[in-house]
C-alpha cells in the first residue's frame, strides 16, 4: 500500500513538473511572439470579397429568392465567412505573412436586384445595405463571425470589416426607398466641387443618407416591420434608447448607423473598419464615428480581457477616392481642401497613387519617396498601399505578367500593404464577358494554386516576402536607407521601446554567390540568415556571403 502511495505521489510530482515545463514553453513562445510589436503602419493586410473568396457552407448559397439570371459575375457565388475561417485554420494567411484581413461588408443586403440593361446585379459585394443590424445569410451567421474572429486572433491576425454610412442599397421592387428624412435621391454627384461631391447621390438609384442632418427621425417603417417579423423589435429599440441616452446624440440618421456599426466591435471584437466613400460624407462625421468606435473598442477590451491580443487602438482606414500620399494630409476637392487626419478621424488612408508611382519609379526611387513622405508630412499617420483592388479598373498589372515585381514593390515598400485576393496567385483581372468592375471580382483561383507550377512559384515568392514583412516591422514602419545602387541593397531600421529591428534586403541580384556589405547594419561576428533561401552566414570584415539560386536576399539576425 505504501509503495502504491509513493508511486502515485511520484506520478503527481512528474505530472506537475511536466505541466510546469509545458506552461513555461508556452509562456516563452508567447513572450517571443509579443516581443515583435504589431504596428498598423507596417501591417500586411489581405483584402477579400467575402462572396468571392471561398465557399465554406453551400447550404447558404441562395437566400431571399435571389435566383434571377444575372450579368456575368454580378450575382452571389457562394463565398462566406466560414470559407474565410477555413483558410485561416488551414494556415493560408499565416503562410502568406498576413496579420490583418479586411472583408467587404457582411451586413444584410437588399433582397432584390438591379437591372440596367446589362443584366441583373445582386448585392454580392456587400455595399448595398438593407439592414445594418443583421449579417446577410449568404455570408453566414453571428456564430460564424464569432468563430472567425476567435480563430484569427489565435493566430495573431486582426479582422477589419467595411463600414458604409454614405448610402443604403438601391431601390427595387423588394426594397422600397427609405423615408425622405433619412435619404436624398437627387441630385446625382458631379464631383467638381465639395458640395457636388457630398450633398448628392453617388450614382443613380443609390439613396444618399442625410449625414448632414441633426433632425430627430423615426425608424424606417420597413425596418420596424422587419424587426417585428423577426421577433427582435423590442431588443433593438432598447439598445437604441440606451445608445442615445449614453451619447446624447440626436436621433439623426448617421448616429443610428454608427450605433449599428459599433455593435460589431462590442459583440465580436473586430479590430478595425475600412470606411467606404469617405469624401462623400461631411468630414466631421468621421470624427464622430471615431469617438464611438474608440468607446466600443474600449468596452470590448474591458469586458473581454482574456481575448485582447494587444494594446493597439481601434484601426480606422479611410477610402478617400483618388487620395495620394504625395499631397500630404489634405485632399483637394477643387474649391476646398480637407484634412482627414485633423481633427482626429483616420489613422490611415488608402493610397490611390501607389500604382502610378510603382510604374514610374524604380525600387529605390519608390522606397525613398514613401520613406520621405511617411516620416515627414505624414509622420504619426499611415498609408495603405495597393496595386489592384475591387473597383480600380486600371491596376498595376492587369494581365498578371509581373507578379514578382508586384510583390517586391508592394510588400517591401514603406507603409502598410494591401494584398487584393489573388494578387499572390495571379488571379486573372481580365474576364471576358464582364462589364465594369465585375472583371476584377472573379472567384479566387484555388484550382490554379493546387495544380499549376507557375502559380505555386508565384505564391511561394509572395509567402517569403509576406512572412519576412510580418516578422519585421522595420519593413513597413521603419527608416529606409540604400546601401548600394548596383547591386541594389538597402536596409531598414525600426525601434519601439526596447524592441529593435534591423534588416537588409537585396533585389534584382545575380544568381549564385553574393558578397554583401552589411557593415552599416550589423556588428562583426554576428550570425545572420537569408530568409529567402534559408542560408546562414557570419559577418566577417563587415561582409557576408550568400550562395543561392535566387535574385533576392532577405537578411535578418539568426
Amino acid at each position: 500500500m505504501k509503495k502504491l502511495i509513493l508511486f502515485t505521489l511520484i506520478l503527481v510530482i512528474l505530472s506537475c513538473k511536466n505541466k510546469a515545463a509545458e506552461n513555461r514553453i508556452i509562456l516563452e513562445a508567447s513572450t517571443e511572439t509579443t516581443e515583435i510589436p504589431f504596428v498598423w503602419e507596417g501591417a500586411n493586410l489581405y483584402f477579400l470579397l467575402t462572396d468571392r473568396f471561398n465557399n465554406g457552407d453551400v447550404s447558404n448559397d441562395v437566400n431571399f429568392n435571389r435566383t434571377k439570371k444575372t450579368a456575368k459575375l454580378r450575382g452571389f457565388k457562394g463565398g462566406d465567412i466560414k470559407g474565410v475561417t477555413q483558410k485561416i485554420k488551414e494556415g493560408y494567411f499565416t503562410d502568406l505573412g498576413v496579420n490583418a484581413i479586411w472583408m467587404t461588408p457582411i451586413v444584410e443586403q437588399i433582397h432584390g436586384g438591379t437591372d440596367e440593361g446589362t443584366g441583373v446585379t445582386y448585392g454580392f459585394h456587400g455595399y448595398w445595405a438593407k439592414d445594418w443590424t443583421k449579417i446577410d445569410p449568404n455570408f453566414g451567421t453571428k456564430e460564424d463571425l464569432h468563430e472567425l474572429v476567435t480563430e484569427a486572433h489565435a493566430r495573431g491576425i486582426r479582422i477589419v470589416l467595411d463600414a458604409v454610412i454614405n448610402h443604403t442599397g438601391p431601390v427595387t421592387e423588394k426594397d422600397p426607398v427609405w423615408p425622405s428624412e433619412w435619404v436624398r435621391t437627387n441630385p446625382q454627384c458631379t464631383y467638381d466641387t465639395y458640395e457636388n461631391t457630398i450633398s448628392c447621390t453617388l450614382v443613380a438609384n443609390l439613396p444618399d443618407i442625410r449625414t448632414d442632418s441633426n433632425d430627430h427621425v423615426e425608424l424606417p417603417p420597413q425596418l420596424v416591420e422587419k424587426w417585428k417579423s423577426e421577433g427582435r423589435y423590442e431588443k433593438e429599440i432598447n439598445e437604441l434608447n440606451a445608445f442615445f441616452e449614453r451619447t446624447g446624440h440626436p436621433r439623426a440618421p448617421r448616429f443610428y448607423i454608427m450605433k449599428w456599426l459599433t455593435d460589431y466591435i462590442t459583440e465580436f471584437g473586430i479590430d478595425g473598419y475600412r470606411v467606404d466613400t469617405v469624401k462623400h460624407v461631411e468630414e466631421y462625421v468621421w470624427t464622430e464615428f471615431k469617438v464611438e468606435c474608440d468607446y466600443a473598442f474600449g468596452e470590448y477590451k474591458k469586458n473581454n480581457a482574456d481575448k485582447v491580443i494587444d494594446d493597439n487602438d481601434f484601426y480606422l482606414v479611410g477610402e478617400v477616392y483618388n487620395y495620394g500620399v504625395s499631397t500630404g494630409q489634405e485632399f483637394d476637392f477643387g474649391d476646398k481642401k480637407v484634412n482627414y487626419f485633423d481633427p482626429p478621424s483616420f489613422q490611415s488612408l488608402i493610397n490611390f497613387e501607389f500604382k502610378y508611382n510603382s510604374k514610374d519609379k524604380d525600387y529605390e526611387d519608390l522606397f525613398k519617396h514613401y520613406h520621405t513622405v511617411l516620416h515627414n508630412d505624414l509622420k504619426g499617420f499611415g498609408t495603405l498601399n495597393y496595386l489592384s483592388s475591387h473597383d480600380d479598373g486600371r491596376p498595376f498589372d492587369a494581365q498578371r505578367k509581373k507578379p514578382f515585381e508586384t510583390a517586391n514593390k508592394l510588400l517591401l515598400a514603406p507603409g502598410a500593404s494591401q494584398i487584393y485576393y489573388g494578387d499572390e496567385s495571379s488571379r486573372s483581372l481580365i474576364i471576358p464577358g464582364t462589364e465594369g468592375d465585375a472583371t476584377l471580382r472573379s472567384m479566387m483561383n484555388w484550382d490554379s494554386i493546387a495544380k499549376r507550377k507557375r502559380t505555386k512559384d508565384v505564391l511561394s515568392h509572395w509567402q517569403k516576402l509576406g512572412q519576412f514583412r510580418a516578422k519585421h516591422p522595420a519593413i513597413g514602419a521603419g527608416m529606409h536607407q540604400m546601401i548600394t545602387a548596383s547591386p541594389y541593397y538597402f536596409y531598414r531600421s525600426y525601434q519601439k521601446d526596447n524592441f529593435k529591428d534591423l534588416v537588409v534586403v537585396g533585389l534584382d541580384l545575380n544568381k549564385g554567390k553574393k558578397v554583401i556589405d552589411v557593415s552599416k547594419v550589423y556588428e562583426e561576428r554576428v550570425r545572420l540568415r537569408d530568409a529567402y533561401s534559408g542560408q546562414k552566414a557570419t559577418v566577417l570584415n563587415g561582409k557576408i556571403t550568400i550562395d543561392s539560386e535566387y535574385n533576392v536576399v532577405l537578411i535578418e539576425r539568426e
